[in-house]
């Protein structure tokens, strides 16, 4: 599966904020997650990287 984890990183931390990512967009300041199984969440923020092999989605709350 090609699916990703996404995280918020808030300086040094990283926290584990959805599993099985299947999409990510854009919306009002910020990104709507959604998953394989329909569960959305929204973080207000940018993208910090996207680690493409390892499967991981980094954001960053503004």
């Amino acid at each position: 599966m090609c699916e990703a984890s996404a995280y918020v990183i808030d300086g040094e931390n990283q926290e584990l904020i959805m599993e099985a990512v299947d999409s990510v967009e854009p919306e009002d300041g910020g990104y709507k997650l959604i998953n394989i199984f329909g569960e959305q969440k929204f973080v207000k923020g940018t993208i910090h990287s996207l680690s493409l092999v390892d499967h991981k989605v980094y954001l960053k709350k503004s």
